[in-house]
């Protein structure tokens, strides 16, 4: 009999090739728990591929809770700093403490991430958020870089052959490339009713 993973994923795309990777030698539930995304459009777009991805392939999926208000209240005082930087740590570990404390309290063995196959994303802060988590809920984490043996390629390849939507940017308004003309940081948190 498998062990029960919890699997958070972040989109589709970076899904792809680490679901392939984990269906042989785990129960599987994907997790998508990302309160971070913005605007809430964007945040349903992914949801809608996640979801439809794991009805393709009858693989089990929760919607957790999205409340971006408390992520800003999480992170706030961290808004400046760049991507890679504190406010990255601080997001990672609230959400990945979120899915271990979720796979804790329904009997997982195991909870792990898609978040190391991200472009954007430093695989190490990653982790180390990963373990905190773990620490903090006692419950295995699967601590593995899915960025290597070239998992964002094969991603890349499969999201293309299935004509997946792919976002150009980490899903939260201080990392977004090209935001709307006259909106700030500063209007985003007060848009979620952050001041």
């Amino acid at each position: 009999m498998k062990e029960k993973l919890l699997l958070h994923v972040c989109c589709a795309p970076c899904s792809i090739y680490v679901i392939n990777q984990l269906l042989d030698n785990f129960d599987l539930t994907i997790y998508f728990f990302n309160p971070n995304i913005f605007p809430e459009e964007e945040y349903l777009q992914r949801l809608s591929e996640v979801k439809n991805f794991c009805q393709r392939r009858k693989i089990d999926y929760i919607e957790a809770d999205y409340v971006p208000e408390n992520w800003f209240r999480f992170i706030a005082g961290y808004e400046n700093e760049p991507e890679r930087g504190e406010r990255c740590n601080f997001c990672f570990f609230y959400r990945l403490a979120k899915v271990a404390k979720f796979a804790r309290d329904h009997n997982f063995d195991w909870f792990s991430t898609t978040l190391t196959m991200g472009r954007q994303k430093n695989s190490f802060q990653v982790l180390q958020a990963g373990r905190k988590a773990e620490d903090k809920y006692r419950i295995k984490f699967w601590a593995e870089d899915f960025k290597k043996k070239f998992g964002i390629q094969i991603s890349d390849w499969l999201a293309k052959q299935m004509g997946l939507y792919k976002q150009d940017y980490c899903g939260c308004v201080f990392s977004r490339k090209a935001e709307p003309r006259n909106f700030t940081h500063e209007k985003a948190r007060k848009f979620r009713g952050i001041s």
